[in-house]
Formats: C-alpha cells, structure tokens, sequence
C-alpha cells in the first residue's frame, strides 16, 4: 500500500473513532436540545401544556395499546405496560421533542407470527438483539440509510398491514372465535361459523369504529377510543345483557394491577430453522423500528412547526435500540414511534419531551383505577378499534402522490400492498425492496416520491389523526 494511502485510511478511521465518541458522549446527555422550549421566562406554561399533552394521550393511547396487544397474540396489560415504558424510555434517549413511543399496527403480524410459533421469552430475546444493531447503527451515524427507502414501498407496506389488521379481526367484531392466522385461516374460519355471528357483537363494533372515527373529527380533545369503549360496555350490560358476549375477563381473565415483572429471554434448542427465525424476526424489527421512527420524526417536526434543532436520526436509532431492550424484560414488547398519538400530543400542546413522562405515568395510573372496567370492554369494541386503525392507515393523498410519480413506483406500491397481507411482512418488504434494486441497475434510475417522506396531513389539521399506528 503507498504510504499516503495508508496515512489517509488511519487518518480517517481515527477521524471515525473519534465521531463515534462525539456521538455517544450525545446520545448519553439526557437533557439536550429536545428541551430547549423549556426554559426559564415559560417554565410554568409549557409544564402545563404538555401535563395536558400527556393525559389526553394517555386517555386516548389505553384502549389502542389494549387492542395491540390482543391483536398479537399477548395480553391486555401488556400493551399498557409496553406503552408507558416505551414512551419514558424512548423520550429519555430518544431524538425527538415530541414523539410517542407505544405499541404500533405495523408490529402486529411481527409480534402475532412470534406468539404463535413460540412464546414471549423468545419475543425478549429476538427485540433484544434488535436493540443492539439499532444502537450499533446509531453510533455509527446510519440513521440516514431508513432515508434510502422508497416511498411507494413505504406506502405500499402501510396498506397492506392495514389490509392485514382489518382481516385478522373480523372475527372480533362477528363475535365469533376463528383458529390459527393469516388470511386463509380467517376467511375459513369466518365462513365455518356464519351461523354462529353475534349481531350484538357487530352493532357494538360498528358503534365502536364509527364514534371512534367521528368524534375526532369534533376534537382531538375528545379522548375518542375511550369513550367508545365506555358506549360499548354501556350497552353490553343493559340493552345487550344475557347476550354472552365475549369480554376481555373471558378472554383473558382478570386484569391485574401489578403491571410490570421481569420476563427474561430464552432460546429454544437449538436448530437450523431457529437460526433462519431469530436473523427473520430480527431484521424485521430494525427494519420496522428505524422506518417506522423515522417517519414519524419527520411527521412530528413538520406538524410542529419545529423552526429550532430538528431531530437527530441517529440518536432516534439509539433510544429505539434501548426500548426494544428494555420494554419486553418488564413483559412489554417492541414499540416504536407512534404516529397517532405523536398526532394527538403535538395538537394537544406537547412542546418537550416532558409530555411522554406525563403519558407514562397517567397512563398507568388510569389503568390501575380503570382495571376492574377494563375487564367489561366486549372483545367488539376491540376488534371496531383495530377497524379503525386499519382505515386510517390507507391514506387517499400518499397513494395519490406515488401514483403521479411514475407507473413504476405504483406497481411497487400496489406489489408490497399485496405481498405484506398475503405471504408475510418481511418477505413482502424484501421483495418489494429487490424489486426497486434491479429495476435501478438494469432500467436507470426510477424518479422517487420521496425517500421515507413524513405522511401528508391529513385532517388532522382540522383535526384528525394523521395515522392510527
């Protein structure tokens, strides 16, 4: 090797080395630039404002963190468990002033696939080797390359987990009980039990995705899902009692207050298939954790009008490695950011990270009051929420934007709709994402809708969330 070429490559990896160290010497600064509307003259306002932020949030987030972690395959509590300790820790480490950590939809056929094969030790250990590439991407500045995929993809994904989420609970809202997962197994099971259809269940659900829908649109003040919740269990008990309904204390018994315990990870006996799920299931966490972060950043900071420190990428890669290490050991799971509740936050008032500490603590303190009603919520009222989830994760206006880029981006788009609900997520993705790399190679550059662009608002402006993740 010439000698100026070796001085240069020392050079530069001193130059890495010392990046690297300037990095986490920042990402270990709790109080940084994300706190820097707090300040002296507006301390009083601003506490006040994202204490509001936070219990409207909070309110809002109980029955769709419920409702996440039914979907699956987990309990209840979990998905509040997992949605306040996310939320603390991802806004402690994190690299956005207002984002929401919580349990989110593209997670559900990731986390329901890992349920129903093995078990929730196996969860701990696949999020915790997640969390440790994420943190490793971070300090080494990758958070730009989730920057790299395209939007017709991203789009594209979004659908077909919405497509996915509505199918896989029908059954909820039909109030019948249908085995096993994915689409084949649903419609089978749905058309062996017709005659079994609850159409208490159905109202209930129909009710449920409806007032959801429309009282948001009134205000986002109005904490919508629970108050649903509370119309469903209302009729429930009065208008449709001696229906036998399926509830939550049916389906999973009490819930308890005593929220959160060690759940340590383990490992199955070893074998090749094991290898092939554990590298599976965790590149698809880093894949949905880092999009999925990143995408909701940039959402918050434009739906923010953010004019000061934007946010740091990969600072958000590091906090999102901490929570997906740290929420499954207390029997949470992987969480990321939230791009509903982020939504209802920044609309709310949240100026600081100090309204994702609010929403931690009220959330677990309404749960803990609300726990006895909680275990009435009909399994309907469940399934009309993920409904909702589901419709508002297909946005009109981004399908319109890929669609105008070119033909190209509108096939890719419309093949990882299809692919994601009828093969799997990842394989959906992975293929789509193949797809785009030799169609660049062999057919020149395809013109990009924008990498990884945040959702255009919706009406959320007038105001409506912009997604239901």
């Amino acid at each position: 090797m010439h000698p100026f070429s070796r001085t240069a490559s020392l050079l530069k990896l001193k130059l890495d080395r010392v990046r690297m160290l300037n990095r986490l010497k920042l990402f270990l600064t709790i109080f940084d630039n994300r706190f820097e509307d707090l300040e002296r003259h507006n301390w009083k306002s601003t506490v006040y404002r994202d204490f509001s932020a936070g219990l409207i949030t909070a309110m809002t987030a109980i029955p769709m963190a419920m409702g996440f972690a039914m979907a699956s395959g987990l309990r209840p509590e979990q998905g509040i468990i997992a949605g306040a300790l996310a939320c603390a820790v991802g806004r402690t480490f994190g690299g956005s002033k207002y984002q929401v950590y919580g349990p989110t939809a593209a997670f559900i056929p990731l986390i329901a696939a890992i349920m129903a094969k093995y078990n929730h030790s196996f969860l701990v250990l696949v999020s915790i080797l997640a969390g440790i590439i994420l943190m490793i991407m971070g300090l080494a500045g990758m958070g730009k390359i989730a920057k790299l995929v395209p939007n017709s993809i991203v789009v594209g994904f979004t659908v077909g987990i919405g497509v996915a989420i509505a199918i896989s609970n029908l059954d909820s809202v039909l109030g019948i009980k249908t085995e096993g997962n994915g689409l084949v197994a649903t419609f089978t099971g749905i058309a062996q039990n017709l005659g079994q259809i609850q159409y208490a269940a159905v109202i209930i659900g129909l009710m449920t995705f409806l007032v959801t829908r429309y009282l948001l649109k009134v205000s986002i003040f109005i904490p919508a899902p629970l108050v649903a919740l509370s119309l469903g269990v209302g009729l429930s008990v009065t208008v449709f009692a001696g229906q036998n309904l399926m509830t939550i204390k049916s389906e999973y018994g009490a819930i308890p207050t005593n929220f959160f315990k060690f759940t340590p990870p383990a490992m199955p006996a070893f074998s090749n298939e094991l290898l092939l799920d554990i590298c599976y299931f965790v590149v698809a966490i880093v894949f949905v954790s880092g999009v999925e972060s990143l995408l909701c950043s940039s959402m918050a900071d434009r739906l923010a009008g953010n004019r000061r420190t934007p946010f740091n990428p990969d600072k958000e890669f590091w906090g999102q490695g901490l929570v997906q290490i740290i929420t499954p050991l207390v029997n949470g799971f992987p969480c990321t950011g939230a791009l509903a509740r982020t939504a209802t936050s920044i609309k709310s008032g949240a100026l600081t990270p100090l309204a994702g500490y609010f929403k931690c603590v009220l959330k677990l303190a309404l749960a803990y009051y609300l726990a006895t009603y909680l275990e009435l919520v009909p399994m309907a009222c469940i399934g009309g929420i993920l409904l909702w989830v589901s419709t508002n994760m297909v946005k009109v206006s981004e399908i319109k934007h890929v669609m105008a880029a070119s033909r190209r981006h509108a096939l890719l788009m419309a093949y990882t709709a299809i692919m994601v609900p009828a093969t799997d997520f990842l394989t959906g993705v992975l293929s789509a994402l193949t797809i785009y790399l030799v169609f660049r190679k062999y057919f020149g550059e395809m013109p990009i809708p924008g990498a990884v662009a945040a959702p255009q608002l919706t009406r959320m402006d007038q105001p409506e969330p912009v997604a239901a993740a």
